[in-house]
């Protein structure tokens, strides 16, 4: 028998806590071993459940316990799940987690203690919810130098894009369809500022390229600004716009990482994403290009990556998995002047004068669509580097027009 203990019983927890109880059989078929629930940790009580008997408040009663050989952590946020993670680590229990937020700030430390412990810190459920990518990123393309990720990592504001996209709903209807619906929070500033996509970018590209990348290295804007008229415009451009969260490798050694709302055109796969789905493009030396897609959050699938780990952790108590990545630095995420394409929404009290201080900066051969319904215009540029273009862009608004949105 292996005892395990379960720290927060909320949406994740309580899809943990019914698989592992629940479908014990078809579990223990799997580690040929029994797995018991021995543990709940929450502050609050829940009376009515036929494992009420398992819950308790003191985490001591956990950590104490030389019984308990695996801890799942589905509390969230870092305090006090780190101080908690970090002592299971240190008292030989491994550790499985769903917690992005953990991971992405103190990922690179508690990996380390699980090394010198000789116990397992896994994460699967952190990054996708119920999409299988950490564990083929280490293993199934383990043969390949990975040089680039993109993806569409979170599911709240791909829904809510989508609704834009595909009902000409604005922003703060979607939204709130999004939380009524129970796929964004009460305060969604975590999705719709781009915080959770960021954060699971950091995972992915840790694990890719083997070195810790923190959530304030990486360049994020989330989806707030985007309007009705960008939509309709990257529409006629054959774009859509999408959160994506991206991590590539450079020819310095080090990687770029951003998370940004972005044109992606019709003809990629990544546009017809729809709902609530995630899906990660990864692109390696040998394999090309694969893309892994599916839920990428909500109570079951979640806990279903959890549970995975929670079976591998089982079959492995006395050896660890490989993964790894060691502590990043401050230079190692840089921000390459690389050629791009720029997408410009203007407007000027003097569409004449606005066409004409486009024009005499982008050149006459660009893509541009002027709206109907006032004195603005939309446009795309030709390639060139970020700097020269974001150069042109303040000599557009010292000519007294506005600038509405941009997107690379």
């Amino acid at each position: 028998m292996i005892n395990i203990a379960i720290m927060g019983h909320g949406t994740v927890g309580s899809g943990v806590a019914e698989l592992l109880i629940n479908e014990n059989g078809r579990i223990e078929d799997a580690v040929k071993s029994q797995i018991n629930v021995k543990y709940i940790l929450d502050l609050r009580k829940f009376d009515n459940l036929s494992y009420s008997d398992k819950f308790t408040d003191d985490f001591k009663v956990i950590s104490d316990d030389d019984e308990i050989k695996i801890v799942v952590e589905v509390m969230g946020g870092i305090n006090p799940a780190y101080q908690f993670v970090k002592e299971c680590l240190l008292k030989g229990k491994s550790v499985v987690t769903s917690n992005k937020e953990l991971v992405a700030a103190k990922g690179a430390e508690l990996i380390d203690i699980a090394n010198k412990n000789n116990v397992n810190f896994l994460f699967e459920a952190s990054v996708g919810g119920g999409i299988p990518i950490l564990r083929p990123l280490i293993s199934c393309l383990a043969a390949n130098e990975i040089s680039e990720i993109n993806g569409i990592l979170n599911g709240t504001t791909n829904f809510i894009l989508n609704k834009m996209i595909k009902d000409n709903m604005d922003f703060e209807d979607a939204l709130k369809i999004a939380q009524d619906k129970g796929y964004a929070e009460k305060d969604p500033t975590a999705d719709i500022e781009g915080h959770d996509a960021c954060r699971k970018i950091c995972i992915l590209a840790a694990l890719a390229f083997k070195k810790h990348v923190y959530p304030n290295q990486v360049e994020t804007t989330g989806i707030t600004d985007i309007t009705l008229d960008d939509i309709e415009y990257a529409d006629n451009f054959g774009f859509v716009i999408k959160l994506i969260g991206s991590a590539k490798k450079l020819a310095s050694g080090n990687i770029s990482a951003s998370v940004r709302p972005t044109l992606v055109s019709k003809e990629n796969m990544l546009s017809n994403v729809d709902g609530v789905f995630n899906a990660i493009s990864v692109k390696g030396d040998a394999v090309g290009d694969v893309l892994f897609y599916g839920r990428g959050a909500g109570k079951m699938p979640t806990a279903s990556a959890v549970v995975g780990d929670v079976i591998d952790c089982a079959k492995h108590l006395n050896a660890r998995e490989y993964l790894y990545w060691n502590d990043g630095f401050d230079s190692y995420v840089e921000t390459p002047d690389e050629s791009t394409v720029l997408y410009v929404n203007a407007t000027s009290d003097n569409s004449s004068e606005l066409l004409e201080s486009i024009i005499s900066l982008f050149g006459e051969d660009i893509k541009m669509l002027r709206s109907s319904k006032d004195n603005s215009v939309a446009f795309l540029t030709n390639k060139d580097t970020k700097s020269k273009l974001l150069s042109k862009i303040k000599c557009i608004k010292a000519d007294k027009i506005k600038i509405l949105h941009t997107l690379f």
